[in-house]
């Protein structure tokens, strides 16, 4: 019986950290991917946890919250084509405890909260779509396809 390798792909998680009618946003800096253009908080599975916990672990090292995990959920996910083939999830959190700080200078040039209707036109492509399809209600989308 032959063996194959069987595809894998990077997984990641992105929050989408709302206070009232606004999200946070951070402009990447430094990192050699879409440098100067806002994303969210954001970042890869290590393998051994949870969508959720990731994402947990992601905010503390980002912004220097713990997100309230009642209260934080996944919206939604996307199979995206960019370099590489990637699965992204998107969860959303009105509560968190600690203050939003920028806890990774050295990789976020800026912290900013928008109206989620009003992002600027340098977010980053695929984020703007996934923030666009969570507000519409549709829970999975392909981006980078065409």
């Amino acid at each position: 019986m032959t063996r194959h390798n069987r595809f894998t792909t990077p997984v990641a998680v992105h929050l989408f950290l709302l206070r009232g009618d606004r999200i946070l946003l951070l402009r990447r800096f430094n990192t050699g991917y879409e440098d100067g253009k806002y994303s969210v908080i954001a970042g890869h599975l290590d393998g051994g946890e949870t969508v959720l916990s990731a994402m947990c672990r992601e905010a503390q090292e980002e912004a220097g919250i713990r997100l309230d995990l009642k209260s934080t959920r996944v919206v939604g996910v996307m199979h995206r084509l960019s370099n590489d083939e990637r699965i992204d999830f998107f969860l959303t959190a009105e509560r968190w405890d600690g203050k939003v700080r920028n806890c990774e200078p050295e990789k976020c040039d800026e912290l900013r909260w928008v109206p989620i209707d009003q992002l600027p036109e340098n977010t980053i492509p695929y984020v703007a779509s996934a923030i666009d399809t969570w507000r519409r209600g549709v829970w999975f989308s392909e981006f980078g396809w065409d």
